[in-house]
């Protein structure tokens, strides 16, 4: 069972990783591979608003998508988003990336050889990791104009779909200690954190919820 307390925390932390952008038109928009195929369906949703005139799905295996996506995350997302409407000619696939800082250079290289200059770009990712990923791609790529974006679910209704919260609990806490630990090794630009945002994560660190937590001495 997870507590009152806990979930409060977590709809903080939640809550602090959405970055609120509103989307607009861009040059591309870039899906980062995850277990979870509702950044394609954004990024799909995204194209056919006439946001984004192609589109780059990013991203190999991880240990939690091998089984699901046994392609590879990049390859399952296109094919969810041609499902959806998306033109194959549309779709720009980056089958190597196994991190966030691989798809971002991985993805630049993919467009350089499509000849695409992108000046701004849309970011699909998993909405707890909006922040995390807006702020690793203005490390890494700070020529363009980034609008980080999710799928619009409230944290109730993303543990529903997917089907354990105590795991998603686990991922929002990972992010988190990945927004305070990058900036330190220079993977991403630093974000305000909130001390009331810090302490709800300590709450949940001391709770258990740790599986996603990096070693502070390894830069991943």
């Amino acid at each position: 069972m997870i507590s009152t307390q806990a979930w409060a925390d977590a709809q903080l932390l939640w809550d602090y990783h959405r970055m609120h952008h509103t989307p607009r038109a861009c040059s591309v928009a870039v899906g980062l591979g995850s277990h979870d195929l509702g950044v394609a369906e954004v990024t799909a949703d995204l194209y056919h608003q006439g946001l984004a005139p192609v589109i780059v799905f990013t991203g190999s295996t991880s240990p939690t998508t091998r089984a699901r996506m046994p392609r590879g995350e990049a390859v399952h997302y296109r094919e969810r988003a041609i499902e959806l409407g998306v033109p194959d000619a549309a779709i720009l696939v980056e089958p190597r990336a196994t991190n966030t800082g691989e798809n971002i250079e991985f993805t630049k290289q993919v467009l350089a050889g499509a000849g695409i200059e992108a000046s701004s770009i849309l970011l699909v990712s998993k909405p707890y990791e909006e922040r995390r990923s807006y702020a690793m791609t203005r490390k890494l790529w700070p020529t363009v104009d980034i609008v980080s974006v999710s799928s619009p679910m409230d944290l109730e209704e993303y543990a529903d779909s997917i089907g354990h919260a105590p795991m998603v609990i686990d991922m929002i806490v990972g992010a988190l200690q990945r927004v305070l630990v990058f900036p330190g090794w220079d993977l991403a630009v630093p974000q305000e954190v909130p001390s009331d945002i810090r302490e709800a994560y300590e709450r949940l660190v001391h709770r258990g919820f740790t599986s996603r937590l990096l070693p502070t001495e390894t830069k991943t």
